[in-house]
């Protein structure tokens, strides 16, 4: 097998599961049924086999997937939309082609390989798979898990960490509307039921130039934060008390409330304008905007109850300016700018915080001086 590559496909949205039976298939084919009116969309359903001499990794005799495998993987095109398979299915659903790879797990790699040699790099595709989920990022990954999932199995704990939004099923139906999910410039998102709150009003004192409006690629690096993120969240708010001067984004931007208060009462200031109880708050110093962070804190907040989740790397790194803050810490807010204190952490004590850690050391860019923005433009050559 392969080393230490991962493919990257945007084009690819993948569906892992908690287990059996909870609903992967029936969300890959409301999908299907969706984005197949408007482009041609691959059906993929991926087969791990874990046991070398071929014998039935769930125990007993098996189905004969397994112990018929030649070779170190094989992939089989569907060809009939009539039977209740899950590939059959994948195909009635509105897949323009649906293919079965049945491979070993320590050649997945390979297997991947070949049938994107079939399909081609660049395919829209909708993939049934956790284990495939260690060889390939996919443009957005969902795992399905039923109300009633107590344990999951090994190869869905392998890749939880990943899921960019785990859905909850109850065989039919799903905690959350899959029109949130879109396919835009060859990408799959989903749209956020959250606000965005791009904070704008500091006054750049290291950076000793106004740094929302340095150049990034020919547009300001406010600009770029909201390219990034204008189709993923229900509302976007803008963070400033110059309303003029950030009025050509497009957006609606929200002044402090008391002037000359520091970011907590601007955060204060967009949570009360707020359309969502779920917001996200990020720094215009902050040019890449990594959104499966994003969707990892939001699904922290609604599903641990959370008043803010801060993402961490370590003991020490943390960004109270890449956050999710619930509406609901107005009052906590409010209350610490009453007795006179300006620092976010000072809410913390009031408040639910959880920090969830992030892997690697890159995951967050500040742009806080002018030696910053350059070594960042240089990385961009």
């Amino acid at each position: 097998m392969l080393k230490n590559k991962m493919f990257k496909l945007d084009g690819m949205l993948m569906i892992g599961s908690a287990g059996s039976n909870v609903g992967k298939t029936e969300l890959a084919c409301t999908l299907l049924e969706k984005f197949s009116k408007s482009c041609d969309v691959i059906g993929i359903k991926v087969t791990t086999i874990k046991d070398k001499e071929g014998r039935c990794p769930r125990g007993g005799e098996g189905c004969g997937v397994c112990s018929s495998l030649e070779g170190f993987y094989s992939i089989t095109e569907e060809l009939d939309s009539s039977s209740e398979k899950d590939t059959a299915r994948l195909l009635a659903a509105g897949a323009s082609r649906v293919f079965w790879l049945r491979v070993r797990e320590e050649h997945l790699l390979e297997g991947i390989t070949a049938l994107l040699d079939v399909i081609g790099h660049d395919a829209v595709s909708i993939c049934e798979s956790n284990s495939l989920r260690q060889v390939v990022k996919p443009g957005l990954f969902l795992m399905v898990e039923s109300h009633e999932t107590k344990n999951w199995k090994s190869s869905a704990l392998g890749v939880k960490k990943y899921a960019d939004r785990i859905v909850i099923s109850d065989g039919s139906s799903f905690d959350f509307d899959p029109n949130r999910i879109k396919f835009i410039n060859g990408k799959w998102i989903i749209n956020l039921p959250a606000t965005a709150i791009i904070m704008a009003g500091g006054v750049s004192s290291r950076m000793g130039i106004d740094k929302s409006m340095l150049s990034i690629k020919g547009q300001s690096i406010i600009e770029a934060i909201c390219e990034q993120i204008r189709d993923s969240f229900d509302e976007i708010l803008i963070s400033a008390n110059q309303v003029d001067k950030f009025a050509f984004l497009g957006f609606k931007v929200v002044p402090d409330k008391v002037p000359e208060r520091g970011p907590l009462m601007g955060i204060a200031s967009a949570l009360e304008a707020s359309a969502n109880e779920f917001n996200f708050v990020v720094a215009c110093d902050i040019p890449k905007i990594n959104l499966s962070c994003v969707n990892k804190m939001l699904t922290e907040a609604i599903e641990n109850r959370a008043d803010i989740v801060i993402p961490v790397t370590g003991k020490e790194k943390y960004e109270p300016l890449f956050a999710i803050y619930r509406k609901s810490t107005l009052e906590a807010i409010n209350k610490t700018l009453s007795s006179g204190k300006n620092k976010i952490t000072d809410v913390f004590t009031l408040c639910t915080v959880k920090y969830i850690e992030m892997e690697g050391t890159n995951w967050l860019i500040n742009l806080n001086t002018i030696a910053d923005y350059e070594e960042f433009q240089k990385k961009l050559l």
